[in-house]
C-alpha cells in the first residue's frame, strides 16, 4: 500500500496536497479501497444493514402460480359474448390458499378471491363490481379482455432470477422479500471494524471535572453515532494525550485490531501535533489541505493493514469530513462497490451567504417548503466550525461549489439532506 500511494502521488500531475479539491480527494481515496473479503452466513433477521457477499437468486417463480389480482369471477375468455352481455353459471369458489380442484367447462365460471390459484380452464377475471348475480349465474357487459386481472406465474420473479446482487445493502423491505422466497439464511460480508480516538491535552472525558482551558470531548460521541448508523463494529479508544509515546502505542493498537482507524484532532500544523511524524514512521499517510470549509485538514493513508483517516478537531469539521469522505469509503470497505451518492437537489436560498470562490463550502441550513410547495433553505446563523449546535439544528447542507462566490437571497442553491447520509 505504501508504495502504491507513493507511485500514485508521483504520477498524479494535478496532485497538490495543499489545495486538493473535494472531488479529487474523493477519487484519490476511492482508488485505494479494497472491501473486506470474509463471508459469514446469517439468518435473515440478523442481516439488516449488512452487505450481501453473494447474489440472492429466486429458487422459485414469484408468484408460483397464475392467480387472481382481484376478488371476482374466473372464466375462459372464449365464453365472452361477441356483443352484448355475457351470462355464466357459477360452479364453485376458489380461495387464497384453497384452490378450486375441478376443471371449468364451457359457459361456467368460478367465484375467486384475490391471490387464489386460477382454476383449470380459466384465463380471465371479471371483478365482482362489474357482475350481477342472480340464481347461481352472473351477467356482465362488454369490455372484458382475455387475461384481465390475472397475475401470471413468475410475473414478479422467475426461478433463478437474481433478486439482489452481491454488494447490496440489506434494508427492511429486503428482509420480507427474501423471506417470501423461503430463504432462511444469506451470505454477507463480515462487519467492518473501526477504531477511533480523540487527541489533545485540552480534552476531558464526560464525568471528569474541567480544568482551566479544557473542553469535554464531543467528537467521540458524534463519531460513535455516525458509525453506529452505518452498522460497523466499533472500538472506542477514548482520549489520547499529546504525548508521542502514547499516540504511537494507540495507533499500533488500533492498527492491530481494526480495518479502519479514525482520529480527530492532531492533523494540523500546530507545534503540539505529533501525528504527522508518527504516521510517517508507522505507515504512509498523505496530508491534504482540502479546498473546503469547514474541514480543511484531512489525512488519509494506511497504518499496517488498516486504512487511516485523520479528521480535524473542530466538532462540525469532524462531521462534515466524515459525511463527505469517510462515510462512502466505509461503505466501499463494507462491500458496496458503488455506494449510492447522497442526492443533491435545488432550493431557493432564504438569506444572503458570504463565500470566497476557490473552495467548496458545506453550510448548515434548514430546508422547508413554502406555501406553494417550493423548497426553501434558510442558512443557520452561526456557521463556525466549533458550533456543534448548528448540526443539531440543521436538516441539510447547503453545498456551495468551488467557483461560487457570494449568494444572494432568492438564488437557487444545492442542498443535501442530512437524513440521506445514513
Amino acid at each position: 500500500m505504501t508504495q502504491d500511494l507513493l507511485r500514485a502521488i508521483s504520477c498524479a500531475d494535478d496532485y497538490d496536497p495543499d489545495s486538493m479539491s473535494v472531488e479529487k480527494a474523493r477519487r484519490f481515496i476511492r482508488d485505494f479501497l479494497e472491501p473486506v473479503r470474509t463471508r459469514e452466513s446469517l439468518a435473515i433477521r440478523a442481516a439488516l444493514g449488512r452487505v450481501l457477499a453473494e447474489d440472492v437468486r429466486s429458487p422459485c417463480n414469484v408468484p408460483n402460480h397464475d392467480n387472481s389480482a382481484m376478488d371476482g369471477y374466473a372464466l375462459n375468455a372464449d365464453d365472452l359474448a361477441a356483443s352484448g352481455a355475457t351470462t355464466l353459471h357459477i360452479v364453485g369458489t376458489a380461495f387464497a390458499g384453497k384452490a378450486f380442484a375441478d376443471a371449468v367447462g364451457a359457459g361456467e365460471c368460478v367465484r375467486i378471491m384475490t391471490g387464489a390459484v386460477m382454476p383449470q380452464g380459466c384465463d380471465t377475471v371479471v371483478i365482482q363490481e362489474h357482475a350481477q348475480f342472480k340464481d347461481g349465474n352472473i351477467t356482465f357487459g362488454e369490455g372484458v379482455r382475455r387475461g384481465q386481472n390475472l397475475r401470471y406465474a413468475g410475473e414478479d420473479l422467475k426461478r433463478g432470477q437474481t433478486v439482489f446482487a452481491a454488494g447490496h445493502l440489506v434494508r427492511p423491505a429486503d428482509l420480507g422479500l427474501i423471506a417470501s422466497l423461503g430463504i432462511a439464511e444469506i451470505k454477507v460480508w463480515r462487519k467492518l471494524r473501526v477504531a477511533f480516538f480523540s487527541t489533545g491535552d485540552e480534552l476531558a472525558s464526560i464525568g471528569e471535572p474541567l480544568a482551566e482551558g479544557q473542553v469535554y470531548d464531543s467528537n467521540r460521541y458524534t463519531l460513535y453515532g455516525m458509525l453506529t448508523r452505518l452498522g460497523v463494529e466499533i472500538v472506542d479508544m477514548g482520549v489520547v494525550r499529546d504525548d508521542p509515546a502514547l499516540l504511537e502505542q494507540a495507533l499500533k493498537d488500533a492498527a492491530a485490531c481494526a480495518d479502519v482507524i479514525l482520529t480527530s484532532g492532531g492533523v494540523s500544523v500546530g507545534e503540539a501535533d505529533y501525528m504527522k511524524q508518527l504516521l510517517n514512521q508507522l505507515g504512509q499517510v498523505v496530508f491534504w489541505k482540502i479546498a473546503m470549509k469547514p474541514g480543511r485538514p484531512l489525512a488519509y493513508g494506511k497504518i499496517g493493514n488498516a486504512h487511516y483517516f485523520g479528521l480535524p478537531g473542530n466538532p462540525v469539521s469532524v462531521m462534515v469530513t466524515f459525511y463527505q469522505f469517510v462515510r462512502d469509503a466505509l461503505l466501499v470497505l463494507m462491500g458496496q462497490p458503488d455506494p449510492a451518492p447522497v442526492q443533491q437537489f435545488q432550493a431557493m436560498c432564504g438569506g444572503n451567504i458570504k463565500k470566497a470562490p476557490g473552495r467548496t463550502e458545506f453550510q448548515r441550513g434548514i430546508l422547508s417548503a413554502n406555501s406553494d410547495g417550493k423548497l426553501k433553505v434558510e442558512p443557520i446563523g452561526n456557521q463556525g466550525s466549533g458550533v456543534l449546535r448548528s448540526m443539531s439544528e440543521a436538516n441539510c447542507f447547503i453545498v456551495l461549489p468551488e467557483p461560487c462566490g457570494n449568494v444572494a437571497a432568492g438564488e437557487m442553491v444545492n442542498v443535501q439532506l442530512l437524513s440521506g447520509f445514513v
